[in-house]
């Protein structure tokens, strides 16, 4: 970096050199009789028309009669070979009209147009030599740095057979229909060679123009510059059209006929060559001619040695000292020293130093980002008087018998099994590295969730680790795992009684009832699903990972979420749907109404059985199932008592997975159902869909990915855990 900026200071001070010694040579352009003084003229689009144009119906005395245009059906058109084309923009600055072929629409989605007239090169008989006299357009342009093309050509073949593996014809088939004759229509965009028309059952229909995309040319080689291009990209630059030039009318103005004239593009006027011929310095620099002043022979010398001395000092190569104007030996002297030796030792003194500074910053911002999130989780817990026990990494290591044991893995870290010193089984959650800016978010959550809370269907945090970015979170062991290895299509799963399932069902609804109501803050969980639910060795249901978690004031009804959080297929509709209703407590209810539904099917919310394809997805098929009063099908030996719950706990869920929040119970009539007699429930309304899949379109990270080997590929995407802004 430090580096270009020096070249660019060198590059400057050049340029300046250069300006003053251009100064005495200022243009002014020849007064002649033709009257340059009349008011713009407009047409369309076309507003600023003025010398040398002018339109058909202008003043006889107002611009030049060889550039005239017309105005028809409020479109400006330029008469070229007798044909007229459309004028898309007149360029002042350097001399330029651009033109667009009339057959051309000017959709550039529609690409059937094709051009109406054949224009090449050859229509210009000056189109070699731009200040010849009498000739309005040119289709070339001398410039202080070389001869400029301003077009080149597109070539509309026509073929009796198909053209193959030719990389430079375009192939129109997509846009333009077969002709009457059956043949294939192809396109070529570069320089009109006969060479590259090489297709023997081809044959040229015409030819047009469209700007110069690309330079191969050099003062010894003619042109003949070719690029693959789809006939789509070809259509969209003859929808924008070609350009030819005019610069022969200001240079006859100044230099009459017998001189030729180049345009200066430094200041975008014309010179004519006998006011002054340009030379080349021994810096590459076009100059006018002449006796230069001795301050300007030294500065120019001094500038060269600069650049002499610079290349030396890195062994590059020397620029020729033979070729060009003269400069002061002893400038050049000066400025070799101060390139070799001043200049050089510059750069390389900021290019270091740049590369120093360059890596502090990185460092420095590296540490500022980790340390802020390891403070702020030492304030958080020093603001807090935590039940649970403060482990090191040491303990934790031995505890965990240096990580022998690992129960699972993530996308919030590993867990694995444990043993305190006095003897219980623990389970430690080792958090990975936090995500974007979270600055250990999702510790602070889980800490201050569960750290003061004890319940029978809650799990129980027994203590944690900080040190440095070490998290850990150290939880009772379940010696049964989570409640999603015993939702399963699978025959060889380890089954449960419809019993234990309807306790586990109720051990749930009352853990997240005393989240929602039984402690001094509100906690919404915001990922209840059959993984988040734990089983201890008795079956006993334990609602874990408090990692999505918010905590609000119990008389909060309404809450604010900045993002939307949960896992797609539990989540509640109003998490992505504003107009649905406010966030709630009721966003929980939704979850565990989705997740009971799978604790009484003992599947997934999946019907892959279903004989219609809209009811495959469970609720839909239970529902009907319900309301035709049909028998649901039971795996095993069930007993009359496990068909009133199973049916109960269908009813139950479905009042819960209702599409608007007021139609939900809350957790405590949710018990209050599942504990009373079936004959006291209505059956809801069907629940209403709503789409998944524009979810998972606008879920765009996720924060854990879940496998399970007994899920279809058809539901597999429902169980991404995210956090996205909300819609």
């Amino acid at each position: 970096m430090y580096r270009e900026k020096s070249f660019l200071c060198f590059l400057q001070i050049m340029i300046f050199v250069l300006l003053l010694h251009h100064n005495h040579h200022q243009t002014c352009y020849a007064t002649n009789s033709k009257n340059k003084t009349c008011p713009p003229s407009s047409c369309g689009k076309i507003s600023n028309i003025k010398y040398p144009f002018r339109l058909k119906n202008d003043p006889t005395t107002c611009g030049d009669p060889r550039y005239e245009l017309s105005c028809e059906n409020n479109k400006t058109m330029l008469t070229l070979s007798s044909a007229k084309y459309y004028v898309k923009s007149i360029n002042y600055k350097n001399y330029t009209i651009r033109l667009v072929d009339p057959g051309i629409q000017e959709s550039e989605s529609d690409c059937s147009s094709i051009p109406r007239y054949f224009l090449t090169t050859s229509n210009f008989t000056s189109s070699y030599y731009p200040s010849y006299p009498g000739d309005p357009y040119q289709t070339f342009q001398d410039r202080i740095v070389g001869t400029l093309p301003l077009f080149q050509h597109v070539v509309y073949m026509n073929c009796s057979n198909p053209v193959r593996d030719d990389p430079v014809y375009a192939d129109t088939s997509s846009c333009i229909k077969l002709n009457s004759q059956g043949g294939h229509v192809y396109v070529i965009a570069g320089d009109l060679t006969v060479g590259n028309l090489k297709h023997n059952d081809c044959h040229v229909e015409v030819v047009t123009a469209i700007s110069f995309f690309g330079y191969n040319i050099s003062n010894d080689e003619p042109l003949n510059f070719y690029q693959k291009f789809s006939y789509s990209e070809i259509h969209r630059m003859l929808v924008d059209g070609f350009e030819v030039s005019w610069l022969s009318s200001p240079c006859e103005d100044l230099c009459g006929n017998s001189n030729d004239c180049y345009l200066r593009e430094t200041t975008w006027s014309p010179k004519c060559s006998d006011h002054g011929d340009y030379c080349i310095t021994t810096m590459g620099f076009h100059v006018d001619c002449g006796t230069p002043s001795k301050l300007r022979m030294f500065v120019e010398g001094t500038m060269y040695g600069i650049a002499r001395g610079f290349l030396q000092a890195f062994g590059a190569t020397i620029f020729d000292g033979s070729r060009g104007i003269s400069e002061s030996k002893l400038g050049i002297d000066i400025g070799t020293i101060l390139g070799k030796y001043v200049l050089s030792a510059y750069i390389l003194v900021r290019l270091m130093v740049g590369v120093v500074v360059f890596f502090a910053k990185l460092i420095h911002t590296y540490r500022i980002r980790h340390t802020s999130m390891y403070e702020n989780i030492e304030d958080f817990l020093q603001g807090n008087s935590l039940m649970p026990i403060r482990y090191s990494y040491k303990e934790i290591k031995n505890i965990t018998r240096g990580f022998k044991d690992k129960l699972g893995e993530g996308g919030y870290g590993k867990v694995y099994k444990g043993k305190l010193r006095s003897g219980p089984l623990v389970a430690i959650k080792m958090l990975g590295k936090p995500k974007g800016n979270q600055n250990g978010q999702d510790f602070v959550s889980e800490v201050a969730t569960i750290g003061k809370i004890h319940h029978t269907n809650v799990v129980r945090l027994i203590g944690f680790c900080v040190e440095g970015s070490k998290r850990a979170l150290v939880y009772d062991f379940m010696p049964n795992s989570s409640l999603d290895k015993y939702i399963s299509s699978r025959d060889d799963h380890i089954s449960l009684t419809y019993k234990q399932m309807y306790e586990i069902s109720l051990g749930v609804a009352r853990g997240i009832a005393y989240l929602h109501q039984g402690c001094d803050m509100q906690i919404l969980h915001f990922d209840i699903k059959p993984h988040n639910i734990l089983l201890d060795k008795d079956f006993i249901a334990k609602v874990s990972d408090f990692g999505l978690a918010k905590l609000y004031p119990v008389e909060n009804s309404i809450v604010t979420l900045t993002a939307a959080r949960g896992t797609i297929g539990y989540m509640a509709p109003e998490l992505f749907y504003k107009n649905i209703g406010r966030v709630s407590y009721k966003a929980d209810v939704y979850s565990f109404g989705m997740l009971l539904m799978e604790i009484a099917n003992r599947r997934r919310n999946l019907n892959s059985n279903a004989d219609d394809s809209s009811q495959i997805f469970f609720p839909y098929w239970i529902y009907n199932e319900l309301i035709e009063e049909r028998e649901i099908e039971m795996l095993g030996e069930v007993t009359d008592e496990d068909k009133k719950n199973v049916k109960k706990m269908f009813i139950v869920a479905l009042w819960c997975i209702q599409l608007k929040p007021n139609d939900r119970p809350s957790m405590d009539k949710v018990i209050e159902m599942l504990e009373g007699d079936t004959k006291d429930i209505q059956i809801p309304p069907k629940p209403s869909p709503y789409p998944t899949e524009f979810i998972q379109d606008h879920v765009t990270s996720s924060s854990e990915s879940v496998s399970d080997d007994d899920a279809t590929s058809s539901i597999s995407f429902l169980e991404e855990t995210i956090e996205v802004p909300l819609l």
